[in-house]
């Protein structure tokens, strides 16, 4: 294949399958705290947390990792401040101790950390501003988890990268080369040694949260639900395997995840059920290696068009993913995985992102149904028309017009969702 579009791929890949410790929207509250207290060289007396709805939303309802029952911005934040390790990223509070979890309790009595809608179009937009007598900080995240573009310590600019609002990608491998054909081909043709390290973290980290979430009682429990209901089919651990992970993950299990998509339960939808798969047909390691190439950059892919925040629920655009990596393992050709994707997207779309909450496992659960189901179908043969719906003709037409959806259609449903979580 086009050696450009090939190390694009692996750049991608390199890129967005990181570890992360915690759901990343508090964790990258967390980091930009972790910074701004490094850039103010000591413990602020006060600090400012101002938010984008979309990272207040997913936020809101989730408990930050370490804390055992803390959720929200402020906890976040203060935290970040208290126990954070800034160089650690995504995994910002992987060194946080119990004695860290009690002073951030008694600093949140104390009213310590102030909590602001951010005025911003930006979906993903996290500033954090501290004071401690005469001198002040400030870190500013936006566009993708991560991203700092900016750090001041006294009003003096000690990172300043260009940015604009309005721009929801960032710098990085270019997403626009990226296919349907081109990533079946990337993925028959990739050099194993060029992904390894990176797929083995994410079957091993993922399986092992996933577990997690089986055998010790997180959140509402989907994934255990699912296996006493159902059994153990590989239809149902396929499921299971994903709403488990999320099970633990939204409720605080301090596992880390490989992520996908800048998402943990994106992380976990994508990769889980093509691992259940690839146990239940005695699949090599070097295949599974492939269809999680597929699994993963389509999930990308769909991504790319939609955005990393919207009202639109990763679930579904992972679990696509899924069942295209799924389909592939069963031999299923480019046709067959076309269909598979339009099929997934035609049944599922109108799922929402409400924020990370326990009930993510439940929508997981939901959306790999989805993909299995669309698998059986292209298999046979069977896809939904153009012209039904939001189908168009051709996948990348179809994938198209789910990002317009996600991207424009739902900004309004977006805002309404905010207005209806922080009413009370």
């Amino acid at each position: 294949m086009d050696q450009k579009v090939y190390q694009n791929c692996v750049a991608i890949l390199k890129e967005e399958l990181v570890p992360a410790l915690g759901c990343t929207e508090p964790i990258a509250v967390a980091y930009a705290a972790a910074r701004a207290r490094e850039a103010l060289g000591c413990f602020p007396e006060r600090m400012a947390a101002e938010c984008s709805g979309n990272i207040i939303k997913n936020v809101k309802g989730v408990i930050v990792p370490t804390t055992g029952d803390l959720r929200g911005i402020r906890a976040a934040a203060v935290l970040g401040a208290v126990g954070g390790a800034p160089d650690r990223e995504l995994e910002v509070l992987s060194t946080v101790k119990p004695a860290d979890v009690e002073e951030v309790r008694r600093l949140l009595a104390q009213g310590l950390c102030e909590e602001k809608l951010l005025d911003t179009p930006a979906k993903l937009h996290i500033i954090i501003r501290m004071w401690a007598g005469e001198h002040s900080s400030m870190v500013e995240i936006i566009h993708a988890h991560a991203n700092v573009v900016r750090v001041e310590k006294d009003g003096a600019a000690l990172v300043d990268v260009p940015h604009t609002e309005e721009e929801a990608e960032g710098e990085g491998a270019d997403r626009s080369c990226l296919t349907i054909a081109s990533i079946l081909q990337f993925a028959d043709e990739v050099k194993i040694e060029d992904v390894r390290e990176l797929l083995d973290r994410q079957i091993e980290y993922n399986t092992a949260i996933s577990a997690a979430g089986l055998t010790e009682g997180y959140g509402a429990q989907v994934g255990p639900t699912l296996l006493s209901l159902y059994g153990d089919d590989v239809k149902v651990r396929a499921r299971a395997a994903a709403a488990a992970g999320s099970d633990a993950r939204m409720s605080g299990c301090e596992l880390p995840v490989v992520i996908n998509s800048g998402s943990g339960n994106q992380g976990m939808t994508v990769s889980l059920p093509v691992i259940e798969y690839a146990k239940e047909l005695g699949a090599g390691r070097e295949k599974l290696y492939r269809a999680l190439c597929v699994s993963n950059l389509t999930a990308i892919h769909q991504k790319s068009k939609i955005g990393k925040l919207s009202a639109y629920c990763g679930a579904v655009s992972a679990a696509t993913g899924a069942g295209a990596g799924i389909c592939w393992l069963y031999g299923g050709g480019e046709a067959e995985i076309e269909k598979v994707i339009v099929n997934t997207l035609g049944n599922v779309s109108g799922i929402v992102c409400d924020g990370a909450k326990p009930s993510c496992a439940a929508k997981i659960a939901s959306s790999v149904d989805a993909a299995i189901l669309a698998v059986s179908m292209a298999m046979q043969g069977r896809c939904f028309r153009p012209g039904e719906g939001i189908i168009k003709d051709g996948v990348e037409a179809t994938v198209e017009s789910v990002g317009q959806l996600a991207r424009e259609g739902m900004r309004q449903t977006d805002t309404e969702i905010l207005k209806i979580m922080v009413s009370g």
